[in-house]
C-alpha cells in the first residue's frame, strides 16, 4: 500500500466525517444533489451514492457531467439543494468552487490532484492530501464505496461496483494487474460480501460473453497490431494455432477454454507482439488478475467486472450515462438492454476509430518530446480519451507521453487526453500537472493524474498550447534527470 496504515487512519476518518455530514442532511429530510463524471469510474461512484441515499430514504437526485467547469459550478450553485455530492470530480478545480459554493454546503469525494485547498465550508476527501497515490491506490468510486459503507455496513454489497469504477480507471496497476492501495480495502470487501472471486486469467474483453476471435479483436488494452479491431484477422490468428472456435455449433468464449488452449494463446501472442517490436511487458500484461461478479448472470456483461466498467463508459461515452447509474443502482431489465446497444455502438467505434488511425497514420505527429493525435473533428470528443490510452500502447518511444485531441467547434474548444507511462511517473514526473499549468496558461482548464490526464481549451490556441506542453516535457524530465529521477 503506497500510504502506512498511520496515513490510512486520517483518511478514513475523514471518510466518517463526510459520511456524518450526508446523514445530518438525511435526518432533516433534506434535498440532496449527487454529481459525478461521465466515465466508469464517476458512473459507479454515483450508482454506490444514489443506493446508498435511496437505502436512507433520502430525497436525492443524480446528475452526470462530461467535464467541470465554471458553467457546472454555477448551476449547481444557483440550485435549492441543502447539500451538493460531488463524486470522481472537484478537487481539480476548487478555486472555482471556492468562489461559486462559498457559503453552501459540499461534500467533494474525489481522487484527482487538487489544484489548492478547498475553503473550511467544503467537507473535501482526496486520498492524495493523505500520502495515497490517487492514480493507482483507490478511484473516484472507491471513495464513493468507503464512504458508503461508513453510512452502514448494510453498503458492503456495493463494494463490487467500486472495484468495477477502478479497473475502469485502470488502476490495476500492480503484480499481475491487480488493484492495490486502498483499493484493497474495497477488493476485500466484495470477496467478504460473497459477490465477487478473483482468478489468474488471460485478460481479454468480453472473456465472458463474447466468441474468443471476438473477444481477442475486442481487446485494446494492449493494443495488438494487426489484430485489435480486426475481428477476420483474429479468427485467422486463432485458426492457425488449432483452437477449437466451436462445439455444437456453439461458438466458445474465454471461459470455455482450458488452460492449455489458454497458454497456447498467450505464448503465441507473445512472440507476435515481439516480432512487432514491442517490449515482453506488454504481452504480460495480457494476463492477470480477472475479478469475477458471481451474483451476475453468465454470458452477460456485468459478469466480469472489466467489461462492466466498459459497459457503464459506454453508457456515458454515448450520450446515455443515466442507463449506467441505473445498472449501478439494480436495473436489469430494460435499462441493461438499452446499455448492450450503447456498448455495441461503442466497440463499433473503437473499432472504426482504430481503422482510420491505421489509414491516416500522418495524423499522429511525433514531436521532440511527446506524440500529437490530431483528432480534429473527425474523432468524437467523447472517444478521445480511449484513443489516447489505445496509442499509449501503440507509439515506437513509448518515453514520449501521447496527447491526442478532438475539435468541439460548437464550443470553440478543444477537448485534449493526455497519457504516459509508469516508468516516467516513478521518477516523478507528472502529466496532470503540466496539462494544467499549460491550458490556464491559455484561458482553459486541465489536470487529472500523473499518468492520465485531461484539458479543455479554446480552439485558437492551439498550437501555442501544444508547443507549451511540448517545452513544459522536455523541462521536467530534464529537471528530474539532474536530480537522479
Amino acid at each position: 500500500m503506497a500510504a502506512s496504515k498511520g496515513q490510512l487512519r486520517p483518511f478514513l476518518n475523514e471518510i466518517h466525517k463526510a459520511a456524518n455530514y450526508i446523514m445530518e442532511h438525511v435526518e432533516k429530510r433534506h434535498l440532496i444533489s449527487v454529481v459525478s463524471h461521465m466515465d466508469a469510474d464517476g458512473i459507479s461512484a454515483a450508482g454506490i451514492m444514489g443506493t446508498s441515499l435511496a437505502r436512507m430514504g433520502a430525497t436525492f437526485r443524480v446528475r452526470i457531467e462530461r467535464w467541470f467547469d465554471n458553467k457546472v459550478a454555477e448551476t449547481i450553485a444557483s440550485e435549492k439543494n441543502a447539500l451538493t455530492i460531488l463524486t470522481d470530480m472537484g478537487s481539480g478545480y476548487l478555486d472555482i468552487l471556492n468562489d461559486k459554493m462559498k457559503g453552501k454546503p459540499l461534500i467533494i469525494l474525489d481522487h484527482h490532484q487538487p489544484n489548492g485547498e478547498a475553503i473550511k465550508d467544503f467537507v473535501h476527501v482526496n486520498p492524495q492530501l493523505f500520502g495515497f497515490n490517487s492514480s493507482r491506490d483507490i478511484s473516484g468510486s472507491g471513495m464513493a464505496y468507503l464512504t458508503a459503507k461508513a453510512l452502514s455496513e448494510e453498503n458492503m454489497d456495493l463494494a463490487c461496483l467500486g472495484v468495477v469504477g477502478a479497473l475502469g480507471d485502470m488502476q490495476d496497476k500492480n503484480k499481475e494487474r491487480s488493484l492495490g492501495g486502498a483499493n484493497q480495502i474495497v477488493v476485500e470487501d466484495a470477496v467478504k460480501s460473497g459477490k465477487m472471486e478473483t482468478v489468474i486469467d488471460l485478460i481479454f474483453f468480453g472473456r465472458e460473453t463474447r466468441p474468443i476471435h471476438k473477444a481477442l479483436a475486442y481487446t485494446t488494452t494492449p493494443f495488438i497490431p494487426g489484430i485489435s479491431g480486426e475481428e477476420d484477422k483474429s479468427l485467422d490468428f486463432l485458426m492457425r494455432l488449432g483452437i477449437k472456435l466451436k462445439i455444437n455449433e456453439k461458438w466458445r468464449a474465454l471461459r470455455d477454454l482450458s488452460q492449455e488452449e489458454k497458454r497456447q494463446i498467450f505464448s503465441s501472442l507473445s512472440d507476435y507482439l515481439l516480432s512487432k517490436g514491442l517490449k515482453s511487458d506488454v504481452a504480460m500484461s495480457l494476463l492477470g488478475t480477472v475479478y469475477i461478479l458471481t451474483n451476475e448472470e453468465p454470458w452477460t456483461p456485468l459478469r466480469d467486472a472489466r467489461e462492466f466498467a466498459l459497459l457503464l463508459n459506454s453508457t456515458g461515452r454515448t450520450g446515455k450515462p443515466g442507463l449506467g447509474v441505473a445498472i449501478c443502482m439494480g436495473d436489469r431489465g430494460r435499462c441493461l438492454e438499452e446499455a448492450n446497444k450503447a456498448l455495441d455502438k461503442y466497440r463499433q467505434a473503437i473499432s472504426e476509430i482504430l481503422r482510420w488511425i491505421d489509414d491516416h497514420p500522418d495524423w499522429l505527429e511525433e514531436r521532440k518530446n511527446i506524440y500529437v493525435f490530431h483528432g480534429g473533428e473527425t474523432v468524437d470528443e467523447k472517444m478521445i480519451s480511449a484513443v489516447s490510452t489505445i496509442l499509449m500502447t501503440n507509439v515506437p518511444n513509448m518515453n514520449k507521453p501521447v496527447i491526442a485531441y478532438a475539435v468541439i467547434p460548437e464550443e470553440g474548444i478543444l477537448k485534449i487526453s493526455a497519457r504516459t507511462v509508469d516508468e516516467l511517473t516513478f521518477k516523478g514526473f507528472n502529466i496532470g500537472e503540466v496539462m494544467r499549468v499549460s491550458a490556464e496558461k491559455f484561458n482553459g482548464t486541465g489536470g487529472g493524474h500523473d499518468i492520465a490526464a485531461g484539458a479543455q481549451v479554446p480552439m485558437k490556441f492551439r498550437e501555442e498550447f501544444l508547443k507549451t506542453i511540448d517545452d513544459l516535457v522536455e523541462d521536467n524530465i530534464k529537471r528530474l534527470a539532474k536530480n537522479g529521477g
